[in-house]
C-alpha cells in the first residue's frame, strides 16, 4: 500500500449515495436508486474504502450460497489508483470467499472486468477466457421500458 494512503479506512458498509457516487467517479451509468437500493440489500458482502468521510472504492460480492459468487462494481475513484486501495479491496474480497468455502468444496468465481484491468484481476487467480477449454465470457443489458399511458 502506498505509503501516503495508511489512514484509508475499510468496513464493510457501503450507502446508496457512496455505490451511485463511485460508479460515476469511473464514469458508470448511475443505477436507479431503488433498483441499486435492492441491489445492495442483497449484496452478500461489501468493501467499501473511505479516506475521511469520503467515499474512494468498492466492490461486491453476490452469490447463489451453493457454488456461484460474482465480484461486481469494483471501483477505484481514478486519483486513487495505482495505490494499494484497489488491491487491498480485492484481498478482502477474496478472504470473505476463501473463509465462506467449506473443505471439499468449490465455488465459481465469476467477474467482468472493465477493459485494460484484466491484469490487475489475473494477479488474483484470475484467468482471461477464452481458452482452450473455456469460451468466452458474454453479458447482456437490457431495458423494459415504461408502457406509455
Amino acid at each position: 500500500m502506498d505509503e501516503s494512503l495508511t489512514h484509508i479506512a475499510y468496513a464493510n458498509t457501503l450507502s446508496l449515495d457512496e455505490f451511485n457516487a463511485l460508479r460515476a467517479s469511473v464514469g458508470w451509468s448511475a443505477i436507479e436508486r431503488s433498483l441499486a437500493a435492492k441491489g445492495l440489500e442483497h449484496t452478500a458482502f461489501a468493501v467499501c474504502a473511505r479516506d475521511g468521510e469520503k467515499a474512494i472504492g468498492m466492490a461486491r460480492v453476490v452469490t447463489d450460497y451453493g457454488y456461484t459468487v460474482y465480484i461486481g462494481d469494483v471501483v477505484v475513484r481514478p486519483e486513487y489508483q495505482g495505490k494499494g486501495v484497489g488491491r487491498e479491496i480485492m484481498t478482502r474480497i477474496m478472504s470473505y470467499i476463501d473463509e465462506n468455502i467449506s473443505p471439499g468444496q468449490m465455488k465459481v468465481i465469476v467477474l467482468m472486468a472493465a477493459k485494460g484491468k484484466e491484469e490487475f484481476y489475473e494477479k488474483f487467480g484470475f484467468i482471461s477466457r477464452p481458452t482452450e477449454e473455456l469460451g468466452c465470457g458474454m453479458s447482456q443489458s437490457i431495458r423494459k421500458e415504461a408502457a406509455v399511458q
